[in-house]
């Protein structure tokens, strides 16, 4: 066994890796709509042509959740994160010299794959590892607390740099974000020489499970079933929401500006939910804390359908939501260990989190084909909210296995 004292996970670890997840996320997520409209602009390539791209990277970050996090459970966050983040600004270098629509897939492709190396769940994971999965809430709190605030930093910082040096500009600028600050800040943040203890063997004897074995395990529990069935469902109702929700209430009668001013109201307000679990919260069971927060989806969804088309009340809908939003973050980085199983975190998260983001991928594009058959988004409201109320009835049938 390894000893050393689990330290806070707190100081100058968190600060890190916050910074480096404002930038990541700020550059391979944020930035793309961005991108993708000037580009759209200046070579004319059709919006689902370019979407079709990110929803090919979406399926693959998927496909790489649970390779990353067994990785990450090995000891090799350092060494994934600070790589991942060095790699994907060289595919953004070569994002920025595309002229045809094969290259520009590839780089999509393989710009989704570095996006599960980077993003919240990889670092979840690292927390994980360094203070032990069951000391890691205070530290992923932290943390998402950090990346709430990666949209108000680089969508105007990038539209500026867009307007100053072009699309392909903005992507050089991009790329030496991510790999000076996120290569550099994920490479001295992330020292495996300070993981927590892992044990050889359990008290019984037994070498614990990881990897593939982990996972296993964990499937073996109903908990686990109840928050894949949960995730799913909140996925389809998220990517749902946030691709469709400017044209859905510029269908219910709101106007442009008065829809800006809703949808900028949803990234404070996750923020917000994030202090507020961490000021009266901090110490709730992550199954109670869950199954009070997915409450709000469906009748967020209510709202959004039924509620008069008046800004200021559907902006108090956005709020709720918004807040919901940042909170279920915080539930889903804890669920593993508090849930199903303080083993194999990277693993058994990582296998969760794989048909998420399949999902996050899908639903738009099912959304919008739902919304072109039905001819308005009086159905597809009705699909999202039925997305929502599984995402209760999973989460609540995973809470109650697990009480007591």
């Amino acid at each position: 066994m390894k000893g050393a004292p689990v330290p806070e996970p707190t100081g100058w670890f968190i600060s890190a890796l916050g910074i480096a997840q404002i930038c990541s996320w700020g550059t391979l997520f944020y930035g793309f709509p961005l991108i993708a409209e000037a580009m759209r602009a200046d070579l004319g390539w059709s919006k689902p042509t370019l979407y079709g791209a990110a929803t090919v990277g979406m399926l693959l970050a998927g496909l790489a959740a649970y390779p990353v996090g067994a990785a990450i459970d090995r000891g090799h966050g350092r060494s994934l994160m600070a790589g991942a983040s060095v790699a994907a600004g060289i595919l953004m270098v070569a994002w920025s010299q595309v002229q045809g629509l094969t290259m520009f897939y590839l780089v999509l492709a393989a710009l989704g794959c570095m996006q599960a190396a980077t993003l919240y769940e990889p670092a979840f994971a690292v927390i994980a590892r360094r203070v032990g999965p069951l000391n890691a809430r205070k530290g992923i709190t932290a943390l998402t607390l950090w990346g709430g605030f990666a949209s108000t930093v680089f969508i105007p910082a990038i539209q500026m740099t867009i307007e100053w040096y072009g699309w392909r500009g903005a992507l050089l600028a991009m790329a030496a974000v991510n790999v000076v600050v996120c290569g550099g800040l994920y490479f001295l943040a992330i020292d495996p020489s300070r993981d927590a203890i892992i044990r050889a063997v359990d008290p019984e004897g037994q070498s614990p499970p990881t990897g593939r074995s982990a996972v296993a395990a964990a499937m073996r529990k109903p908990a686990y079933w109840g928050l894949l069935i949960a995730w799913v469902s909140y996925a389809a109702a998220f990517a749902s929401l946030t691709y469709h929700l400017f044209p859905l209430l510029l269908e219910r009668g709101l106007d442009s500006a008065g829809t800006v001013i809703v949808l900028a109201v949803i990234g404070p307000a996750q923020v917000v939910g994030r202090i507020l679990v961490r000021a009266f919260a901090a110490e709730a069971p992550v199954r109670r804390l869950g199954s009070i927060i997915v409450v709000v989806f469906p009748l967020a969804v209510i709202g959004f359908a039924f509620a008069p088309p008046e800004v200021t009340t559907i902006a108090a809908v956005a709020a709720f939501y918004g807040a919901a939003n940042g909170m279920i973050t915080i539930v889903r980085g804890m669920a593993v260990p508090e849930m199903i199983s303080r083993e194999g975190y990277g693993a058994v998260n990582g296998s969760l989190v794989g048909p998420m983001n399949i999902m996050t991928a899908l639903a738009p594009l099912t959304a919008a084909l739902i919304w072109q058959a039905s001819g308005g988004y009086g159905t597809v409201l009705v699909a999202i909210f039925a997305g929502s109320v599984t995402l209760c009835a999973g989460f609540w049938f995973a809470a109650w296995q697990t009480r007591g």
